[in-house]
């Protein structure tokens, strides 16, 4: 396809989505998983910082910090248990 043509379906796509509109639904739950992802990152955060005192890591990834941001403060909790408890 040459590039006029695939810009031109693009400008297409953003025209007729301006005036039929975009479900709210989809973006909300984009949006929402976004800040609870970063949310879980700033608690992995402020964990290692305040951990590494005493000899605490947690290593900041997607698994942990999806973990911390949806599960919250327990999330980082059982992240620790794991890894006092089963990880020596």
């Amino acid at each position: 396809m040459e590039p006029a043509v695939i810009i031109s379906i693009m400008v297409a796509v953003i025209v007729l989505l301006l005036f039929v509109g975009t479900s709210f639904k989809p973006m909300r739950f984009l949006v929402n998983g976004t800040v609870k992802l970063g949310i879980g990152i700033l608690f992995l955060f402020f964990f290692n910082v305040i951990g590494g005192s005493f000899g605490l890591h947690i290593p900041i990834n997607i698994f942990t910090a999806v973990v911390s941001g949806f599960l919250g403060l327990f999330g980082v909790a059982s992240l620790a248990a794991i890894h006092l408890i089963i990880l020596p």
